[in-house]
């Protein structure tokens, strides 16, 4: 998220809060698609990580970029830390250890988003360039260490470094060493949530195995297709995973926002300044919790916007639907991640028949595959079915939906030519994860250095 927000608006009852998700309801013709991606930055000249601060860093790439783009300035103290479009359309936001993000600006078709996508790595290369700076789009980290890895002055990431390692063993790992790709979807209604969010998160883990990328760590290969897929099992399950109510056939955004109450908070922002609230509920915060240590204590639709920020389940809601679940990939697969979800989500043909394909399944069985498919893959099963055989079924209903939609650019094509690497990952029956291994075990002679150079934007 590049900037946090400061709406100082008095909040004070759980139909506030569940209003303010109500308020994404719109009608179909405005639902807009919101391409998210992360890659990591590096020098070209050793494969080492790009610092924050230096005449060479992340810092000279932000300020570089704000020069050419005239985009404003996102700051944290003294220090820039993102960009913001400044009528709301996109902005770049730093990770943790440096990953480079483009959230981008809600479109109307995909290739409107793959032509947003392309345009930007082509400006980021041009003012990395003099730099030696090159960026890698895969889900893991594949040769630094944690301590290898820069961080950046963020205070937000200041208050998690610190709370991560009190509730899970991999929580550094998915802020310091991971990249994803993630596309921001609209509803209709809490009725439309409601299917979009069921169907979603039942395959979100089809998404994970689908665009499987981290198979090394450390230089060497770590015995799993999605180290990032991994890596969210044990991050901090109170905010993240599966969430059971979301498979009920009532579930609506007040559900979403008592299970958000009873989250530990990450902080507050007053004038300017971070407040660590880690030792309190968004609930005990509205009961007063903060009363006598700080000096606004009373909450604000700000914080609540904030707390939803921080909240890390496999499909988020805010004012829309995030798909979370899939590792970052080149630049094909920037476009392939919201092809697949817009074609089984955005037509209605489409949606029934994903939400046909799951509607047997139940939450012990997904959470089961959620555990597997990160060192299976597709070949995972559930409920005797292969994941294989679910995908070519997916992606055929996304297919389905793509066509349906009926966006076409100037050669005459629809969407569905964005399906391109999933058809691919198909007919191979192969993921991006096993390509890198034959790679690692081929031609790269054990060696992970080559994939700085043949898998870079």
């Amino acid at each position: 998220m590049a900037r946090d927000t400061t709406d100082q608006t008095p909040l004070s009852s759980v139909s506030e809060m569940t209003a303010y998700l109500a308020a994404g309801n719109k009608p179909k013709e405005k639902f807009r698609i919101g391409t998210e991606h992360e890659k990591f930055v590096f020098f070209r000249a050793d494969n080492s990580p790009v610092p924050y601060f230096g005449e060479a860093s992340i810092s000279a790439l932000l300020t570089g970029l704000q020069k050419k783009s005239g985009w404003d300035p996102i700051m944290d103290g003294d220090n820039i830390i993102g960009l913001g479009e400044p009528t709301g359309m996109g902005a770049i936001s730093i990770e943790p250890g440096g990953q480079f993000e483009l959230s981008g600006a809600p479109l109307e078709t995909i290739h409107q988003t793959c032509k947003e996508s392309n345009n930007h790595l082509a400006t980021v290369r041009e003012i990395a360039e003099p730099m030696g700076i090159r960026f890698l789009g895969v889900g893991g980290s594949p040769k630094w260490t944690l301590a290898e890895t820069p961080r950046m002055p963020k205070s937000r990431y200041d208050i998690m470094t610190r709370y991560m390692p009190k509730v899970g063993t991999k929580g550094l790992d998915m802020m310091y060493r991971t990249c994803t790709i993630q596309v921001n979807l609209d509803f209709s209604s809490e009725a439309d949530m409601r299917r979009k969010m069921r169907v979603s998160m039942k395959l979100q883990s089809l998404a994970t195995a689908l665009f499987a990328s981290s198979p090394f760590t450390e230089g060497k290969p770590n015995g799993l297709s999605s180290w990032r897929g991994e890596i969210w099992k044990d991050t901090d399950n109170r905010r993240g995973g599966l969430l059971d109510f979301t498979f009920r056939d009532d579930f609506g955004f007040e559900d979403y926002v008592k299970w958000a109450l009873d989250v530990p908070m990450y902080f507050v922002v007053r004038d300017g300044r971070y407040h660590d609230c880690t030792h309190v509920t968004f609930r005990q915060f509205m009961d007063g919790a903060l009363k006598g240590e700080i000096a606004d204590w009373e909450p604000t639709m700000g914080d609540w916007t904030n707390h939803l920020s921080t909240l890390f389940p496999d499909v988020r809601l805010k004012r829309f639907l995030e798909m979370r679940g899939a590792d970052g990939g080149p630049w094909r697969r920037i476009c392939a991640l919201p092809a697949f979800w817009v074609g089984l989500l955005y037509d209605d043909e489409a949606l029934t028949a994903a939400d046909e394909l799951t509607k047997d399944w139940s939450f012990d069985e997904v959470n089961a595959l959620r555990d597997v498919v990160p060192v299976e893959g597709l070949k995972a099963s559930i409920k005797g079915h292969s994941l294989m055989d679910v995908a070519r079924e997916a992606v055929g209903i996304s297919r389905l939906g793509l066509k349906n939609r009926g966006h076409l650019n100037g050669d005459g094509q629809d969407e569905t030519v964005f399906l391109a690497p999933l058809d691919e990952v198909l007919a191979k029956k192969g993921t991006l994860a096993d390509d890198l291994l034959m790679l690692y075990n081929g031609r790269w002679n054990q060696s992970v250095e080559p994939i700085f150079e043949e898998y870079q934007y």
